[in-house]
């Protein structure tokens, strides 16, 4: 897959890591859009128009915090693969 074909959408949960997941995507050859977590679809097809997965990062919230970071029903809806790290795959278990 070339840079500008597909790719990946990568949502920010406020890692600090979050960056170097889209350092190592880009260096397997793939597209990867960054986006806040509480982008909506459209904002991230605006970021990486054709992408085919989406990874949430990880948080230095805990998902049962009042007031925490929340997974978008979009996501899920997309009918892409999700990959969740740390928090993410939290959020994901939750649903």
């Amino acid at each position: 897959m070339s840079l500008k074909s597909g790719g990946i959408v990568i949502l920010d949960y406020g890692s600090q890591t979050t960056q170097l997941i889209a350092r190592r995507v880009r260096e397997l050859g793939v597209f990867a859009a960054l986006v806040p977590f509480n982008a909506t679809r459209e904002q991230a097809h605006e970021a990486a128009p054709d992408y085919r997965g989406i990874i949430l990062s990880g948080s230095p919230f805990s998902v049962y915090e009042p007031g925490a970071p929340t997974l978008s029903p979009w996501i899920l809806d997309s009918g892409l693969p999700v990959l969740g790290i740390c928090y993410g795959m939290h959020l994901l278990t939750q649903r």
